[in-house]
């Protein structure tokens, strides 16, 4: 009977550990980015689909260009990862993801060990 208990409870122990009810999107948040982070590729999409729409070449801060997000990226992480809540939280209206901010905050730091 014990060993009976004791393949039951290591049965649903593994069960329970192999039921995550997080996304891929949630789990893939957590994961560390290791590959270089290049703008093109991975900052331009981001701020094209989430950024432009307030910030496009007539604003009071475009962020159009290379050099544009670049020298506001220390703002950028500013305001994207304020708490929702924050008036001053972007982009208004949601939140990027995690992914995404941590595509930011790598970008800048492969930028800088560039230069």
């Amino acid at each position: 009977m014990k060993k009976r208990t004791s393949l039951l409870i290591l049965s649903s122990a593994i069960i329970l550990m192999a039921c995550d009810s997080r996304s891929y999107e949630e789990i893939s948040d957590n994961t560390p980015i290791t590959a270089p982070v290049k703008y093109t590729a991975d900052v331009k999409p981001i701020v094209d689909n989430s950024c432009i729409s307030c910030h496009s070449a007539g604003s009071f801060k475009p962020l159009v260009t290379y050099d544009q997000v670049k020298n506001n990226i220390d703002g950028i992480l500013d305001r994207i990862q304020r708490p929702n809540g924050d008036p001053g939280k972007m982009p208004q209206g949601g939140s990027l993801s995690a992914s995404q901010i941590n595509i930011f905050i790598k970008w800048k730091a492969d930028e800088l060990n560039e230069n």
